[in-house]
């Protein structure tokens, strides 16, 4: 959800309040995804090396992260839609972690739809994370490297057992690259870039990606045969 520090400078204004204006538009989208058929959606909400930001406005984030969950408990529960994060939690402040692990547990029965937020998340330090839980495995003679594969090692990732690949990733403010967000599920899913930055990205924004998505085919490295899907079941926004 890149642009918020672009969006406040363009306007004279502190990078904070590009913050909270960033807040705003991802309680937006997350009411758009839910008027879809959109089964998952993924918000790249603050990253490994985010920590090398001011500590000012570290902290700020994570205030603002801490509201964003308090605030939103109410529509996660009354609508029903199950909460998943992404990333070494445990490292957050304590009370934002404390809070997110609460609205898990909470939201945890739900499985009409699911808000997945990547806190303190990198897809390189969720490999090395996926590659110590499988050594760990093997040693315990739980997994055999001989029958190793896609599908077991999956099973280590952060994503693993119940979070889709995406279909669609949505790079918002200009960007076009990945920044270290889901490197491995991301092989074959579908890249939508957009010029907007985050605080102005709207219902209209999100329904264009949603579009474009649509008119696409796609193959998975196969030859004479597409698949085309009407609406994506996972889209991820970074």
């Amino acid at each position: 959800m890149d642009g918020n520090g672009r969006w406040a400078r363009r306007r004279g204004l502190p990078r904070i309040e590009g913050h909270r204006r960033g807040i705003n538009a991802a309680r937006e989208i997350v009411r758009a995804a839910g008027d879809t058929d959109l089964r998952f959606l993924t918000l790249f909400a603050f990253s490994v090396e985010n920590w090398q930001r001011p500590e000012s406005e570290v902290n700020a984030l994570m205030e603002l992260l801490y509201h964003f969950l308090e605030e939103e408990r109410h529509y996660l529960l009354e609508n029903r839609v199950r909460l998943r994060c992404i990333g070494r939690i445990d490292e957050l402040p304590a009370p934002v972690a404390k809070r997110t692990r609460s609205l898990i547990d909470e939201t945890a029965g739900f499985t009409e739809r699911t808000l997945v937020i990547a806190l303190n998340y990198g897809s390189r330090t969720e490999v090395l994370d996926a590659v110590r839980s499988y050594c760990s495995a093997v040693i315990k003679g739980v997994e055999d490297p001989d029958q190793c594969d896609w599908e077991r090692f999956s099973n280590h990732l952060y994503t693993s057992h119940d979070i889709p690949d995406p279909d669609l990733i949505i790079r918002t403010s200009g960007e076009c690259r990945l920044s270290n967000f889901l490197l491995l599920q991301s092989a074959y899913s579908e890249i939508y870039l957009s010029p907007v930055l985050w605080p102005d990205f709207d219902r209209e924004e999100f329904q264009k990606a949603i579009e474009c998505y649509k008119s696409r085919e796609r193959r998975f490295g196969k030859t004479g045969e597409q698949v085309s899907a009407p609406l994506p079941a996972t889209a991820q926004i970074l």
